[in-house]
């Protein structure tokens, strides 16, 4: 494989190489237990949760910044591809070397470099998670907001690659919002600082911001400078059960009237009520045809009084069998049951395409609404859940894996669903990113002028195309 590295068949870049020599210096520079060339080893590092495989030549694993200027200067002296890759648990792609060469993984860059409290930042490097982060900064009485699902397995880098999203979104913002600054090793093995310990940055352009969301094709993170928020002193939960999923959405918008913004707001349709209910028996009622989780933090008092203004606002408007946790372990209990449709979808068939768009909160109603005839008129199963608090819908097409009719009535189910949202003022993705999954419907979102604009940073940042090819740009 390491004897012709190349790129795809369209040939965007070839070239020789020994394989031996290749692999004998990158052992050189992390070390030979590093290098991973093993079929069985590697394979892993081949595929995300979307499940196809594209294994690499070889897996090699840095643990310093210096260590990722001479892994590129050597990819951009052989010209074979580099991908960087989290904890793999991304649905489009993204960290899949699809058209082969190395895979960067970032699971020895686990350091916590700083936490500082009185300026409210930590500096970390890309490969710890997010939960250990989180849990790091608490025990200081701080908090590190984004909150994405898998937030146990998905590493700092990745989250910042993709512009991760959450639960806590609503009142939080994404990923984005909470870097200040970045490390970052360019293609060519130059390192480049973005940004800083400062709120305030308004010096040279925003490459901070263009880093979050970009994918692993601009450059490698190697340290990022997070912004920290100070504990809220308490949280509450309230769930409801609604006739209609129509209904739930409906209530989205009736917070704000009563100055409310939550900090959570997530939906989930009767088929996951069904499946979540099947797998870990909750206790969920078999009457809810929808289910409405939402969450309020701040001063205990403030809480309080939230909490008991948002169960009014839900029973008002057709919620019952209202429920709000007593404490932190109930809370938790709730999440449980969000946490746990993803897995629980798969009691439906053998293959869960699994799509993100977002529309305005507003249109939640219609999205869901046209997202379920969209389901009917091709005959294909559909659950949907999600952020509804940000629009953020997962839209979950279930057949079977053996089936080639019913995969591409799916596909032409996931096309429609990527037009309704774009015709509803939003986008194809929300948080999952574009990987080489959802690279074909780009231009739904992204016109011509604007999707050349960005090839053209691209090649900026990574003139021979070495970083991640095979994504995004078709």
């Amino acid at each position: 494989m390491f004897e012709s590295i190349h790129f795809d068949s369209k040939g965007r870049v070839s070239t020789n190489a020994s394989r031996p020599e290749v692999l004998a210096k990158l052992r050189t520079i992390v070390g030979d237990s590093n290098v991973v060339v093993d079929p069985e080893r590697v394979e892993p590092y081949g595929a995300d949760a979307v499940k196809e495989k594209f294994p690499p030549e070889a897996v090699v694993f840095p643990e310093s910044t210096e260590q990722m200027v001479e892994i590129l200067k050597l990819a951009n002296e052989y010209l074979f591809p580099v991908t960087a890759r989290g904890g793999g648990v991304g649905y489009t792609g993204g960290a899949v070397p699809v058209d082969g060469g190395i895979v960067i993984g970032t699971d020895r860059m686990t350091r916590i470099i700083e936490i500082n409290a009185d300026d409210l930042y930590a500096i970390c490097q890309p490969g710890i998670t997010t939960h250990a982060l989180q849990q790091a900064v608490e025990k200081q009485g701080l908090m590190f907001a984004p909150d994405p699902a898998s937030y146990k397995d998905s590493f700092i880098g990745g989250n910042i690659a993709e512009n991760a999203g959450g639960m806590r979104t609503p009142k939080y913002g994404v990923t984005k919002h909470h870097v200040l600054g970045l490390e970052i090793v360019t293609a060519t093995g130059e390192i480049i600082h973005t940004g800083g310990k400062t709120v305030k940055n308004v010096v040279g352009f925003d490459l901070t911001g263009l880093m979050c969301g970009s994918e692993g094709m601009l450059g490698i993170i190697t340290e990022a400078t997070l912004k920290l928020l100070p504990m809220p002193e308490a949280t509450s939960t309230v769930r409801a059960n609604f006739h209609s999923m129509e209904a739930a959405c409906k209530v989205l918008t009736k917070f704000t009237p009563h100055g409310l913004l939550p900090m959570a707001m997530e939906v989930l349709d009767k088929f996951c009520v069904a499946a979540v209910e099947e797998n870990f028996a909750f206790g969920l009622s078999k009457e809810a045809e929808a289910i409405l989780l939402v969450a309020v933090d701040g001063s205990k008092d403030e809480v309080e009084k939230n909490a008991a203004v948002i169960e009014g606002i839900i029973a008002a408007n057709g919620g019952f069998d209202i429920l709000r946790a007593k404490s932190k372990e109930e809370e938790d209990k709730l999440w449980d049951v969000r946490r746990a449709i993803s897995p629980s979808l798969m009691k439906y068939g053998t293959l869960k395409i699994n799509e993100d768009v977002v529309v305005p909160r507003s249109q939640v109603p219609a999205l869901v609404a046209k997202i379920e005839e969209i389901g009917k008129r091709h005959d294909t199963f559909v659950a949907n859940f999600g952020h509804a608090g940000d629009g953020n819908i997962h839209v979950n097409f279930v057949v079977d894996r053996d089936d080639p009719e019913a995969i591409a009535r799916a596909r032409r189910c996931v096309s429609e669903t990527f037009q309704l949202s774009v015709e509803l003022g939003g986008t194809i993705s929300g948080e999952h990113g574009i990987g080489y999954v959802k690279a074909q419907y780009l231009d739904y979102a992204i016109d011509r002028p604007t999707l050349e604009v960005m090839k053209g940073i691209k090649k900026v940042f990574d003139p021979n195309g070495i970083l991640n090819p095979g994504k995004m740009f078709i």
